[in-house]
């Protein structure tokens, strides 16, 4: 049996802010050092070792892997960055407040374009291109490569081809892997995991900064998969409904 940890990173400004987020590369908040620091405590606490590390290369998802890092003591393993586990980008809605958009455009077609797998947002102008497009992160790639704007699958396209090249192989070695990256890149890749359908996705939501585990055979299918927090797995089918981090023991779980 293999383990994979997903970590989504904690809280961002934006996140604080309701912004949409995508590929504006935004640092943590307070709560998001806290919230990484916990997320390293509670693997380190359950016996968790890793031998390599993906993220993507925006600083909240780096960050929070550092910090966890640290909170292990696995600072030495090798960490690979790479912009296809980037956010979804979410083209001319980034920076924009999520309830502006709401009162500007409807809650439908906002939910459509968050929660759909088929929908892109509006596209990014010309100007917020050409800062993409000069941004060294992204030297090198392709510029065929940085988008306009994303749906849901054109975000599991880019990730599915870093998976199959760098995480499965990793995997087949058995390797213990963490990938700290974003909400709807990790949404992406248990997608594909799970072999949820396009229509089923709407509801899969990934919290911050709390370590998923996922069991695979050794074909990389899918035994099982749980949350952690201090006390150990969350029950099945439970999400998370609050974290003090000021308090690590008091989690709340519903589900």
């Amino acid at each position: 049996m293999k383990k994979l940890v997903f970590i989504r990173h904690g809280q961002s400004l934006y996140n604080l802010e309701n912004r949409f987020t995508g590929w504006t590369d935004v640092d943590l908040t307070d709560d998001g050092y806290n919230g990484a620091r916990e997320a390293g405590l509670i693997l380190k606490k359950h016996g968790f070792i890793f031998d390599a590390a993906h993220t993507s290369v925006l600083k909240r998802a780096i960050r929070t892997l550092w910090i966890i890092l640290h909170e292990m003591d696995l600072v030495w393993i090798p960490v690979h960055k790479s912009w296809r586990l980037n956010e979804r980008h979410y083209g001319a809605l980034q920076g924009m407040n999520k309830d502006e958009i709401t009162e500007r455009f409807g809650e439908e077609q906002v939910n459509e374009w968050r929660r759909s797998a088929t929908i892109q947002p509006l596209a990014i102008s010309p100007e917020g291109h050409l800062c993409d497009l000069s941004d060294p992160k992204y030297a090198g790639i392709g510029e065929g490569n940085i988008p306009l704007t994303e749906s849901l699958l054109d975000t599991e396209n880019r990730a599915l081809v870093y998976w199959h090249k760098q995480i499965v192989p990793s995997l087949k070695h058995n390797q213990r892997v963490i990938i700290s990256a974003h909400g709807n890149t990790l949404r992406s890749l248990i997608k594909y995991l799970d072999n949820i359908p396009d229509d089923g996705v709407a509801s899969l939501n990934i919290p911050n900064s709390i370590p998923l585990v996922y069991e695979l055979d050794d074909d990389l299918k899918p035994i099982r998969h749980y949350y952690l927090c201090q006390d150990g797995e969350v029950p099945d089918g439970a999400i998370p409904k609050h974290m003090d981090f000021n308090d690590p023991e008091n989690c709340e779980w519903i589900g």
